[in-house]
């Protein structure tokens, strides 16, 4: 027995990778011929039940009873059914059509008993137009009336009217529990679907969200690379230019030592554009060597020292990116703002748990460190990886840079 449910929305399709699968909504909605072609059937046995029962009511009596109880079928075509399709949302409607079909159908009954066949038909209907209070009330209006007004007009023996009366109130009983049952049944079944619609909204924000974060994350690391290589690059080539335009007339050999770090240095930023377009690993470690030979050239490049302690093994390429990284951009910062008689020494430490990089410069320190967009770009790549980065110095006393990383365990060998 069908309740108040949701007809008027229709199955969502939700596509897209995030989106959920097909839902009904309301499978009911898919089962309204159903429910009509119920309602035919129990017209038609109980238009058989009067004209061919036992009842002994003379023939004008049982073609004017079929008359009647043959009028709710226009009135059900015309109001009931539309009124259950649209979960008795027109709630004046759907009580005329409930007060006109009991008037027709009790009036029936008060005829002929046997069209009482004819409650199976009305009682879903009053569960599925009304309001529970109002269902249950005319559900136990339909289910006493006929005979009571039977009873009243044809005045039955006792025996006959005992029956009747037991079988009216089991009907009533079966009628107000099972149809109790089957509302807190459908409201938990409207629940559901008002979810999983919920759900659904939900999952696709998150995945519209998680696109918008996606994206931003991707410009954010290539804003990343771009100034841990290009932007640095572009930055030491007027910085040679610079020192070849003050050489060109008085120190020829130096202006062509310049020169020729302008050349390395453009084929350098050449090489870290096409890693960068070809989504490759930068160019120092592109060569299929190690960590520690990629900082050794990147220390050889800027005239710092490496050194490397702890036992050298094989990392993933995420963490050997970072730890590249951000040595380029500490030694790029010590070119900056350490001071053209600074020295930098880059140490890799290999830990068990750890790998450990630092960056020490001599320079001039700092009182209050002023983080631009290179060291925040540092901490952001080492909290990628679940690491830190640190940096502390102070005025007259250098610089140092130190980014610690996490490390797998190695597996024990067995004793």
């Amino acid at each position: 027995m069908p309740g108040n449910l949701p007809v008027e929305a229709p199955a969502r399709r939700l596509t897209g990778p995030a989106g959920p699968r097909e839902i009904d909504v309301d499978v009911h909605s898919r089962v309204w011929l159903g429910w009509d072609a119920y309602f035919a059937v129990v017209w038609a046995g109980t238009v058989l039940f009067v004209l061919g029962g036992a009842s002994l009511a003379p023939l004008a009596v049982r073609l004017t009873a079929c008359g009647l109880f043959t009028l709710l079928v226009p009135w059900y075509l015309w109001l009931g059914r539309p009124a259950m399709h649209t979960d008795g949302a027109d709630e004046r409607a759907a009580m005329r059509y409930v007060v006109v079909a009991t008037v027709l159908f009790t009036a029936t009954t008060w005829m002929l008993p046997e069209s009482r066949l004819a409650t199976f038909a009305l009682v879903p209907q009053c569960f599925m137009v009304l309001r529970y209070e109002r269902a249950m009330i005319t559900v136990a209006l339909i289910n006493v009336l006929p005979v009571v007004g039977w009873a009243a007009v044809w005045r039955p023996p006792a025996g006959e009217l005992f029956f009747n009366v037991v079988s009216a109130a089991v009907t009533l009983v079966f009628s107000l529990v099972f149809g109790s049952w089957i509302i807190k049944v459908i409201e938990q079944s409207k629940e559901r679907a008002a979810l999983i619609a919920e759900l659904d909204a939900s999952r696709e924000e998150i995945a519209k969200l998680s696109a918008e974060r996606g994206a931003l994350a991707e410009r954010e690391r290539m804003s990343r690379e771009i100034h841990d290589t290009l932007a640095q690059g572009f930055t030491s080539l007027l910085m040679l230019v610079q020192a070849v335009d003050s050489e060109l007339e008085h120190d020829l050999p130096g202006a062509r030592r310049h020169l020729a770090l302008m050349e390395q240095t453009a084929r350098q930023n050449l090489a870290e554009a096409r890693a960068l377009v070809a989504g490759r690993a930068p160019a120092d470690l592109d060569d299929g060597g190690s960590l520690a030979d990629a900082l050794r050239r990147l220390a050889d490049r800027h005239h710092a020292t490496l050194t490397v302690t702890g036992a050298a093994r094989e990392l993933s390429p995420v963490l050997e990116v970072v730890a590249l990284r951000s040595c380029q951009e500490a030694l790029a910062n010590v070119r900056k703002h350490a001071g053209p008689d600074a020295d930098a020494t880059v140490c890799l430490s290999y830990g068990e748990e750890q790998l450990v990089l630092s960056v020490r410069d001599t320079g001039r320190g700092f009182t209050a460190l002023d983080e631009g967009y290179g060291l925040r770009g540092l901490r952001a790549r080492a909290q990628e990886v679940q690491g830190t980065a640190e940096v502390s110095g102070r005025p007259g006393e250098g610089t140092t840079v130190t980014v610690r990383l996490p490390l797998p365990r190695l597996a024990r060998s067995a004793e």
